[in-house]
């Protein structure tokens, strides 16, 4: 009987890698507040959030709405308890400065589409005034095919994207501002505060149609969301710079979000029944959203309505919510 062959050795080139080696993520830690970033010109709201997220290591965070990739400026995000209150800035009124090219059309309305149409610009600074009286106000808007608005479950520029138009119903937004700040045919540059919900491409294409020319949104800035301002916020790369306790000092307190409501204080007592969600009899006028505060340096507790003297609460922090907000963010309550 013959001997069984040798296994033949095996080609090194045959063998897995050996694993590589990578340093320990560094761990989460939970934060709380508002960071304001001035979000960058082709990056999508996530990607700003990721990377803020990152940056912080931030365990929790969302932002107050989507800022599409062809817009810069003012994207909130919210970390930890401020996650609580990110509805409240996506609801809030918004400010824009918005660049229209005047005499084109394209597909999407913005510079994203194709060429649709080229008209010769002739139109001075009055009729630009004359037309912009016409959006100011409640308007009616019809939402454009190349947006997030959903239809049966999909987004409509899905539809858009494979040349289905689908039926849509007008819109009310109201346009609380709009001024011109620059014109330059063929380029008009805009001021424009507005209500949450209202289309920017839409509007430009509309003041477009009135100047008899046509115009697409070009560039689109927004400069503030609520009572924030994107003066006040931070640039991912200077964020990205920082040391990470720098970064961390950014955060703004939760209520931010809130400072355009008037303000309820509760005595020490008081504050401590609120949180378990009691109603509190107050000196305060009927009001449909209040911010509410303890005693003590920024003890914010949460937001409520005020009914026939009663203090309703609606959105609380927890105990331990309200002392980390007090140990990062150090004040005096509004």
């Amino acid at each position: 009987m013959k001997e069984p062959a040798l296994l033949a050795p095996v080609l090194p080139s045959l063998l897995p890698p050996p694993p590589v080696s990578r340093p320990p993520r560094s761990p989460r830690r939970a934060l709380h507040g508002v960071l304001l970033v001035d979000k960058p010109l082709g990056w999508t709201s996530n990607d700003a959030l990721q990377k803020a997220k990152g940056l912080l290591r931030a365990e929790k965070g969302g932002h107050t709405g989507t800022l599409d990739p062809l817009a810069t400026g003012l994207l909130p995000l919210c970390f930890g308890a401020a996650t609580k209150f990110a509805q409240v800035n996506l609801e809030a009124d918004k400010r824009y400065r918005a660049t229209l090219r005047l005499g084109e059309r394209t597909s999407t309305g913005d510079g994203e589409g194709e060429v649709i149409e080229r008209r010769e610009v002739k139109v001075d600074l009055a009729a630009v005034e004359a037309a912009l009286q016409r959006f100011r106000g409640r308007i009616e808007q019809l939402p454009p095919m190349h947006s997030a608005l959903k239809h049966q479950g999909k987004a409509l520029y899905e539809y858009a994207r494979a040349g289905v138009e689908v039926a849509r119903e007008p819109r009310v937004v109201s346009i609380h501002e709009i001024a011109a700040v620059r014109f330059e045919p063929p380029l008009l540059v805009l001021d424009v505060a507005c209500s949450k919900g209202t289309y920017v491409r839409t509007l430009a294409e509309d003041i477009g149609a009135a100047l008899g020319c046509g115009a697409t949104l070009a560039a689109l800035r927004r400069t503030g969301s609520g009572p924030l301002r994107v003066d006040d916020a931070v640039t991912i790369e200077t964020l990205a710079a920082l040391a990470e306790e720098q970064r961390a000092a950014l955060l703004r307190p939760a209520d931010c979000l809130l400072a355009h409501w008037p303000a309820v204080q509760l005595p020490g007592d008081e504050a401590g029944r609120f949180l378990t969600g009691l109603r509190r009899r107050v000196a305060q006028a009927d009001a449909a959203a209040v911010r509410v505060y303890g005693t003590g340096p920024r003890a914010f507790l949460g937001t409520a309505h005020v009914t026939a003297g009663e203090l309703i609460a609606d959105r609380l922090l927890s105990p331990l919510e309200v002392a980390a907000a007090q140990a990062s963010a150090p004040g005096t309550n509004p």
